[in-house]
């Protein structure tokens, strides 16, 4: 009798164990639906305080942890710039930070010196007025990491589908909720000092005469060819109309 009332509570054990991981589960959305959307941001220009990372963006955690220790109050925020997909993972360039301040709104002075104190720098992202968004429930640390396994591989079908020229993805992360968005104009004024100099290393190394593209205006010009967004700054010419190109290709800047 003994053992079957031990077995029972085993059972019992097991099923709550469950039962709970389960419940913990869902509650940190991984059942939340997910619903991709083209319109208006969720944030507007905005000052950051942020590290340039170049490496796996399973790596940054600590980059996360580390100005979140400094503005525990403030949003969080991420700008990735490359498809691991595409790029080795190991090679794969963002940026971490905070918030610092949203429209017109100017960033504490105190809280800016003691991010840059840190090693953090300042910069200013743009306003757009359309961007591919979506969202996550922030409810456990666990948030974190089912967000992106969620969120992204819908992200990349919706702007497949649709051919659309979007990039990079910004993760806005606060108290309660995980906003996600892609710029359809302006990508590049997203781009920090840092990842500007990147693209022109990255210029100077695949500079073929099959991947320029080349405009009347002088514009930056940005080639999907292979899937991931390549910067060139073409010589001005009247042969060829790169308007005439679809934009899921290739898009002016």
């Amino acid at each position: 009798m003994s053992d079957l009332i031990l077995l029972i509570l085993i059972i019992v054990f097991l099923v709550c164990l469950i039962v709970t991981v389960v419940g913990f589960l869902v509650y940190s959305g991984l059942l939340s639906d997910v619903v991709i959307k083209t319109g208006p941001p969720p944030i507007r220009n905005v000052t950051i305080a942020y590290k340039f990372k170049e490496g796996s963006y399973k790596d940054c955690g600590a980059a996360y942890t580390e100005s979140c220790s400094i503005g525990p109050k403030l949003s969080s925020i991420g700008v990735f710039y490359d498809d691991p997909k595409q790029r080795p993972s190991e090679k794969c360039r963002y940026v971490v930070g905070s918030v610092l301040c949203e429209g017109e709104e100017k960033p504490d002075e105190e809280l800016q010196k003691l991010y840059e104190k840190f090693g953090f720098k300042v910069f200013s992202l743009p306003e757009v007025s359309h961007a591919v968004t979506t969202s996550f429930p922030c409810t456990t640390p666990l948030s974190h990491v089912l967000g992106p396994y969620r969120v992204y591989p819908r992200l990349a079908s919706y702007i497949e589908e649709r051919k659309l020229c979007a990039f990079p993805t910004i993760e806005i992360c606060g108290s309660d909720v995980i906003n996600y968005m892609v710029p359809l104009s302006r990508q590049t004024d997203f781009f920090v000092p840092e990842m500007k100099e990147e693209v022109k290393t990255d210029v100077k190394e695949e500079d073929s005469d099959e991947d320029r593209g080349t405009d009347i205006t002088g514009n930056i010009f940005v080639n999907f060819k292979m899937g991931v967004p390549r910067l060139y700054r073409p010589e001005r010419t009247k042969e060829t109309d790169w308007r005439k190109i679809p934009v899921a290709e290739n898009c002016i800047l």
